[in-house]
């Protein structure tokens, strides 16, 4: 796949905001994967100045597939396609999320079977998930690096789960007694982030995998009109 250092160019006449994603499909569908940098919001404008995926992404309406929190990093899927958004965001749809997660501690077996086996959170109690610790991953410097203790340990824990409530690994970890100091979305799905830079990005609008998730029906839920009152 060809990739696009799209980090340099300044976006000219930028829109200041983009209208909602149409449930109908393009003509021609565009999607891009992208190493979303840490403290990018992930949105297209910002009023108060914060770099936005418009420093990064410069084709025209395009949407981000699910959202990353302004401070992790990582893989996130954009398209010009509402059904495909649907298909790669809708927890309904069970799309595994992978996630390399930097934790204060060192995990024990009994905390990562909490994470696999689900969390009470204040919104719901979390779907079973995988855990496991890992080596520390051969990615990229942060910029400004996490808070460094030199009497607390970290650990890296790979998460992988099927739904996206708000902050939840963050909260998952935090709820084990490890707070999260680094969060990095590895995969979505069948596409990882490989070695894509932060700010790069590389079209994958011809991918196999792509073709087949378009080709299936939609799952979105159809709009009910309101009945007049009788």
């Amino acid at each position: 796949m060809k990739k696009t250092n799209l980090s340099h160019n300044k976006m000219q006449n930028a829109p200041k905001s983009r209208r909602t994603t149409s449930s109908v499909s393009p003509s021609v569908t565009r999607v891009v994967m992208l190493n979303k940098p840490y403290m990018v919001l992930c949105q297209f404008s910002d009023s108060d100045n914060r770099k936005t995926l418009a420093d990064y992404i410069h084709i025209p309406d395009i949407y981000a597939a699910g959202r990353l929190d302004r401070d992790s990093e990582g893989l996130l899927i954009l398209t010009n396609n509402g059904q495909l958004i649907h298909q790669l965001a809708n927890p309904k749809q069970k799309m595994a999320k992978t996630y390399w997660v930097q934790v204060e501690g060192e995990p024990d077996e009994q905390a990562l079977k909490q994470l696999r086996d689900g969390i009470e959170l204040k919104d719901g109690k979390t779907r079973p998930a995988k855990a496991r610790i890992i080596s520390e991953p051969q990615i990229w410097a942060r910029n400004p690096p996490i808070r460094y203790r030199a009497n607390i340990a970290t650990t890296w824990i790979e998460l992988v789960i099927k739904e996206g409530k708000n902050r939840q690994v963050r909260r998952m970890t935090a709820a084990t007694g490890h707070p999260t100091l680094r969060l990095i979305r590895a995969a979505i799905g069948p596409w990882n982030i490989g070695q894509l830079a932060p700010g790069q990005s590389t079209d994958i609008s011809n991918d196999a995998a792509i073709a087949k998730l378009i080709k299936q029906p939609s799952q979105a839920p159809r709009k009910h009109r309101k009945r007049p009152p009788l």
